[in-house]
């Protein structure tokens, strides 16, 4: 499936509408773009941070689709977010790193920075089933 393909499908699910969602282009590489709706601290201004995890799960659930044969949306069983910096008012990037691929389960770690991949704003662990 292309990205466009990819795109498409992520624009039917609302959240992902919500938080605008995008496919950054590398492999496993989101983007979420700078979006009004998407601050939680309009004083500094600063990301919510559960748009923050939003992304990162949402990144991790098409990063699966894009990886396996199984074109069913995996259910989440397990998800733990680490933020690390503050999410500043900018564009804000997601990698997803496959760790085990099971016939079941699926385990991801994904990490969300802004200016520099070096600097991550979050870190999280990702736990899915998924159903045959």
């Amino acid at each position: 499936m292309t990205d466009a393909e990819f795109q498409q499908r992520i624009s039917q699910v609302p959240y992902a509408r919500t938080l605008g969602i995008q496919i950054g282009g590398e492999d496993a590489c989101f983007l979420l773009p700078v979006k009004k709706s998407n601050i939680g601290n309009p004083t500094l201004p600063a990301l919510h941070g559960g748009a923050i995890a939003g992304f990162m799960e949402l990144s991790a659930m098409i990063h699966i689709l894009q990886h396996s044969k199984n074109d069913k949306i995996p259910k989440v069983v397990d998800f733990a977010v680490d933020y690390v910096r503050a999410g500043k008012y900018v564009a804000t990037h997601s990698r997803c790193k496959l760790v085990y691929l099971g016939r079941r389960m699926i385990n991801e770690s994904v990490s969300a920075w802004q200016e520099d991949e070096t600097a991550p704003i979050a870190m999280a662990r990702a736990q899915f089933l998924v159903k045959e």
